[in-house]
């Protein structure tokens, strides 16, 4: 009966260290991912990275002798390098990004001559590039488990066990499956650190059982116990004060002071602030995953070319659609033309709620802010909020049989493969049946500069969805650079043709003008030259996606933009 209960215990911590090496290596990716901004092809390769380590631990679990005493100590070492990983990577790109600046100041080096390349920039690179080591070795230990779970069994039984590695990886891939679902219902929601620190105390708590259990069998017992005790303290320091610690050390790669900090369930929010001196207002940027979303410098600047042309060309502005811009300022554009109702679908409930309630969330000062760059547009009561995923709701808006004078389309940069569905041919297709015959369509559309390809080939999508009269235009956002938007009407004149039409804005804008608007349309010679060659964005093709991050990363470079851990 006592051999009955160990073998059912070693079974069941199989399973359970299963989970938790799953649970690692979904960490690590989805970190990996925010660092090196490349999320899909990160996650691939970090896990594909740590299945590999993972065969080489199995392997080298040969040269442990003592299994019992090797299996404790590796659980120690699996805790403590699983609850810090990711505490040390964000102190080692912190560390990487801020070397020049500090040497630049210890020097009094004028900004030009701040030392970026070199030495300096192979640094920042193996700094980025640090979670993949730290998956390389958390799956070399983790790799070490099985063997050692399936030596012990046969030990105890004293002798060899026919199915003994059926009934491992029987246990093992029960495990797996336990463990995705906790990292979807539980882990996502929380902290990164305190989901690490979790899954690490779960490895500690078993090597603590394992020990109770198999006492007679393991020397220096003490000092085991111990040591659990003490990692166990380590543990729960990271588990309170972790997710703080991450934050400074990203808020320290901010030009700005950070001065509000927030997760979503799907996304890390922050708030900077950059005083000007006493006389002048403080600029309020915004960032999503340590991407900048908006600046109160130029916002108006942005959102006056995303929403003025396509409501100045439509026929009516009785009823809008917004998919997109959950901070409500274009929203806030749109509510200046007196429509009667406006519909705005986005994902994000918290974000939502943050930019409808801003004192309820945020600092006061910064609150105030916030309300006097949106006006509050997310309580009018004339608009209507849907949290949806934009590209399920916009069939429930079918299926009522919802029509709109014109729709807005304010969504992030296509910089997630999650996003690429929403720039698609099979999206567009289904806004064009939501759009009035008179109506008009506006999209931002990255940066024509920076992202050319990306930018043509969201235009040339739109018009493979059945927009007969595409059109796109452009201007600079000083906050972004050269930024674009694209223009369709669903039948009729070209959006330009009623543009030239008016012979004033009919609603007064805070910086755009009529005859701005005219010139926005304009390229430089030779833009479209190789329109042909630039590929539509079918749905699961990807290709505004790859395109979008090809791009950017020839522009930048993966060293010098930061994405925040």
């Amino acid at each position: 009966m006592r051999l009955f209960l160990a073998d059912i215990q070693l079974i069941l911590t199989m399973a359970i260290l299963a989970g938790c090496g799953l649970i690692y290596e979904y960490l690590l990716s989805h970190y990996a991912g925010r660092v090196l901004g490349i999320m899909e092809s990160t996650i691939y390769a970090m896990i594909g990275l740590m299945i590999v380590a993972m065969g080489l631990g199995a392997f080298a679990a040969r040269k442990i002798k003592d299994a019992f005493q090797g299996f404790v100590y590796l659980e120690l070492i699996i805790a403590i390098l699983g609850s810090s990983a990711i505490l040390i990577i964000g102190g080692l790109i912190a560390f990487s990004q801020l070397l020049p600046q500090m040497l630049a100041d210890t020097f009094n080096l004028p900004p030009d001559a701040m030392p970026r390349g070199g030495l300096f920039k192979q640094l920042s690179h193996l700094t980025f590039n640090s979670p993949y080591f730290f998956g390389l070795l958390l799956g070399f230990f983790i790799g070490m488990e099985i063997p050692l779970i399936a030596r012990i069994r046969e030990s105890l039984h004293q002798k060899h066990l026919e199915h003994n590695l059926g009934t491992i990886y029987g246990a093992d891939y029960i495990g797996a499956g336990l463990g995705a679902a906790v990292w979807v219902f539980v882990l996502l929601a929380l902290d990164i650190s305190q989901a690490a620190a979790l899954t690490a105390a779960l490895n500690l708590f078993t090597g603590f059982i394992f020990i109770i259990h198999f006492w007679s069998r393991l020397k220096w017992r003490y000092t085991l116990v111990s040591m659990h005790l003490v990692f166990a303290i380590f543990i729960a320091v990271i588990f309170h004060y972790g997710n703080g610690w991450l934050n400074q050390m990203s808020n320290l790669l901010y030009l700005d002071k950070v001065v509000y900090h927030d997760k979503t369930r799907y996304q890390q929010l922050t708030f900077t602030e950059r005083h000007l001196g006493n006389t002048k207002t403080p600029i309020i940027n915004f960032y999503l995953n340590g991407r900048l979303q908006f600046s109160s410098s130029d916002e108006a600047i942005y959102h006056n070319y995303l929403v003025t042309p396509v409501l100045a060309g439509s026929a009516r502005h009785d009823n809008i659609l917004i998919i997109g811009g959950g901070d409500g300022l274009a929203l806030r554009d749109v509510l200046k033309w007196s429509p009667k109702q406006v519909t705005l679908v986005d994902l994000d409930g918290e974000l939502l709620d943050i930019f409808k309630h801003p004192k309820k969330h945020l600092p006061s000062e910064l609150a105030n802010k916030i309300i006097k760059l949106n006006h509050l547009s997310l309580q009018d009561p004339r608009v209507n909020i849907i949290n949806y995923d934009a590209f399920v709701a916009i069939d429930n808006l079918l299926s009522e049989g919802k029509h709109f004078d014109a729709i807005i389309v304010d969504l992030p940069d296509p910089s997630h493969p999650d996003l690429n569905k929403l720039y698609s041919v099979n999206f567009y297709a289904r806004l064009k049946q939501l759009l009035s015959g008179d109506g008009l369509i506006g999209i931002q559309s990255t940066s024509p500069y920076h992202a050319k390809k990306a930018f043509i080939s969201i235009g040339k999508t739109l018009a493979a969805a059945g927009f007969p009269n595409v059109q796109q235009y452009h201007d600079n956002v000083p906050s972004f650079g050269e930024w674009g938007w694209t223009i369709a009407a669903k039948m009729g004149a070209t959006p330009r043709q009623r543009l030239n039409e008016l012979t004033q804005l009919p609603v007064k804008q805070q910086w755009l003008t009529l005859p701005l608007i005219h010139s926005a349309f304009n390229f430089s010679k030779g833009f479209y030259q190789h329109k042909d060659k630039v590929p539509i964005n079918y749905l699961g093709s990807h290709t505004i996606y790859q395109l979008h991050q090809k791009a950017w990363q020839s522009q930048q470079g993966l060293d010098d933009a930061y994405v925040q851990p």
